[in-house]
């Protein structure tokens, strides 16, 4: 035992002088180069050169490195999707709800909420026709709990506007529901490149409902209806329920002001009157 200690004794001074002498060989070497010499060593700059085509060193360029690698995880995460197929509906199909109830005789808006809308909801489709020439417009009205498809979907404004200022007769109240039943049923038949999309202007304070209107949004957000409203009175939870579950925008009109309308991802910016859309 005595003797495998004095080994092992040995052993460690003998490892312990080996070490002591590459340290010494080490700063030999350093004592015996030139101060510039020790500086490019340090620095180990001829690491960061590399020969371009040309035969020619230049440094090597990190950020060009970590972009080519983030380029690269781009195009390995864009072949792992590669399988799930992508459709972009490239013709919208658009619905315009307008509330015809007793609300749209109330006169905050000069002349009245229905006058004023059916103004500005001209305007609206004279500019979606400029923008989507390939793109239809319906219109539909509520009142009396009932809703009216004034026009199916077209590719006329001239014809939209001129049934619209035909009927402005406000009675009655309003049905969110049936309102959306309807459209459901019409945008539900639309191919999958269309773009199903539905603009509610909503001058009423409630929705006379002959069932659960939950259900009726549950249908559309599972058929891609994107729905929007302006209210012309107060918020209304239903409303901004509805734009929450499919995607759309819910805004008030607050007074007569002339502000910016931005539309979809045209981004088409119009001076209106009454209220401001984010559709």
């Amino acid at each position: 035992m005595n003797n495998k200690y004095v080994t092992s004794v040995e052993e460690r001074r003998l490892n312990g002088e080996d070490r002591e002498d590459e340290e010494d060989d080490d700063e030999g070497n350093e004592k015996g180069m030139e101060a510039w010499e020790r500086a490019y060593a340090d620095e180990r700059s001829w690491e960061s050169l590399q020969e371009d085509e040309s035969g020619l060193l230049r440094p090597i360029d990190n950020s060009s490195l970590h972009h080519a690698q983030y380029r690269r995880r781009l195009r390995a995460l864009s072949a792992a999707s590669s399988n799930a197929r992508i459709q972009k509906g490239l013709i919208r199909y658009l619905y315009i709800l307008i509330d015809f109830s007793r609300a749209a005789k109330e006169m905050d808006f000069r002349p009245s909420r229905g006058a004023v809308v059916a103004k500005h909801v001209e305007a609206f489709i004279r500019e979606f026709f400029d923008q989507n020439p390939l793109s239809h417009i319906g219109l539909i009205t509520l009142k009396d709990g009932v809703a009216h498809c004034l026009t199916d979907l077209g590719g006329s404004p001239d014809s939209h506007i001129k049934a619209l200022m035909g009927k402005l007769e406000f009675s009655g109240d309003s049905s969110l529901q049936n309102a959306l039943d309807l459209v459901h049923g019409y945008l539900n038949q639309i191919p999958t490149y269309g773009h199903r999309e539905v603009l509610v202007l909503y001058s009423a304070l409630s929705t006379c409902d002959p069932g659960d209107i939950m259900d009726t949004i549950q249908k559309c957000k599972k058929s891609k209806i994107r729905c929007s409203v302006v209210g012309l009175s107060a918020e209304m939870y239903i409303c901004k329920h509805l734009c929450q579950e499919t995607g759309g925008s819910y805004t008030v009109a607050l007074d007569e002001v002339s502000v910016v309308l931005p539309r979809s991802a045209d981004l088409i910016y119009i001076n209106v009157y009454v209220f401001h859309v984010l559709f």
